[in-house]
Parts: C-alpha cells; structure tokens; sequence
C-alpha cells in the first residue's frame, strides 16, 4: 500500500518535471520565431503603409499592445 502511494508520488514529480522542461523548450522556441513586437516594428509597419510616425504616435500604439496581453 505504502509502496505503491510512493510510486505515484514519485511518478506525477517525474511527469511534473518532463512536463515543464518540455513546455520551456517549447515556448522558448516560439519566442525565437515570433519575437515581441518592439517599438521599431511598429514605425517599420506605419512607413510601410505610407506614413511617418511620430514618437507619441508610437508609444500611444505600444501602450494600447500592452493592456491587451
């Protein structure tokens, strides 16, 4: 009976720890490919649709990206 207790014990702290290096791994490699936005994005986005940004116009689109996550 007690052997068995310890078993599982032993095996859901075993799955717990496989589990959270393969979720790192996992979210390490999608911040890798899909990087944070990051302010020059956005002016790279704005000049691409034909307009000049101004540094308030960037930080007021950062902060309302902010609130959403």
């Amino acid at each position: 009976m007690l052997e068995d207790i310890l078993l599982i014990v032993i095996g859901l702290v075993i799955g717990l720890l496989i589990g959270f290096l393969v979720a790192r791994h996992i979210f390490k490699k999608q911040i890798e490919e899909n990087p944070p936005i990051n302010e020059k994005m956005i002016e790279a986005m704005m000049s691409g649709m034909g307009r000049k940004p101004s540094q308030k116009q960037v930080r007021q689109i950062m902060q309302q990206m902010n609130k959403y996550k």
